[in-house]
């Protein structure tokens, strides 16, 4: 297979890392992810990624419960460099060099995040893990995602989840769920559909990168997608809403 993309930013969400556990990182899971990833890198193509908190600290589901919404999401964004830590070393125990990049400064356990620094590992061949969302509050990961893309110039953003795309009605609940093979910013904006927050596609689309849903759990299915295969839904300017 050929890599159709040099640069691309890989979300995943953070329960994508808790397997069938209720709770925190299973070991099987970050292997498999670790496993799916080095087959990409395998493929010559530089990848950043973010990684969720939801399978520890999610700040919106704190803030829900009473505690300050600012403090809530600054925990939510310290659980995501747990998340990456974890990452990282699965990533290395397979010979792929990491580097793990924070937006809060941390120097005893990863770097902090500086933009050419991030390209110039990148030019090395290395993965570079944006960890700590953006470093404020009232941020999802999906909205840090599309910056960090932004930021580093990839030319995809790949979400992978635990569904195989984007549905009109969640596939888990019900079967007459209808997934999207593609579409535009801003239909996802009007059926207000959960690719990722409003803030994130407004974002990509303002910017015109486009966003690969898919799911994480198929095997191949990142790599694949990465050579231009039909996976998932596909999130491009292109639409009748444009």
């Amino acid at each position: 297979m050929e890599s159709k993309y040099k640069r691309i930013l890989l979300k995943i969400s953070g329960e994508a890392l808790m397997g069938s556990t209720d709770f925190g990182i299973s070991t099987e899971i970050l292997d498999y992810v670790a496993e799916e990833i080095k087959k990409v890198t395998n493929l010559g193509v530089e990848v950043g990624l973010v990684i969720g908190a939801g399978n520890i600290f999610r700040g919106v589901a704190g803030a829900s419960k009473g505690m300050d919404r600012a403090t809530a999401d600054n925990m939510g964004m310290l659980a995501t460099v747990m998340n990456s830590l974890a990452v990282q070393d699965a990533m290395e125990r397979r010979g792929v060099v990491t580097r793990v990049m924070s937006a809060f400064p941390m120097p005893s356990v990863c770097e902090p995040y500086i933009r050419r620094r991030a390209i110039r590992h990148f030019e090395k061949g290395r993965i570079v893990i944006f960890a700590a969302g953006i470093g404020t509050p009232y941020f999802t990961t999906d909205t840090a995602a599309v910056i960090r893309a932004l930021e580093i110039e990839a030319e995809v953003i790949i979400k992978a989840t635990k569904v195989d795309g984007v549905f009109d009605r969640d596939p888990h609940k019900d079967d007459r769920a209808v997934k999207f093979e593609t579409l535009s910013y801003a239909e996802v904006l009007r059926r207000n559909l959960k690719v990722m927050d409003a803030a994130g596609i407004s974002l990509a689309r303002d910017n015109k990168i486009p966003i690969v849903v898919l799911d994480l759990n198929k095997e191949n299915n990142i790599s694949e997608a990465v050579c231009g295969g039909s996976n998932g839904t596909l999130v491009i300017g292109e639409g009748t809403d444009e």
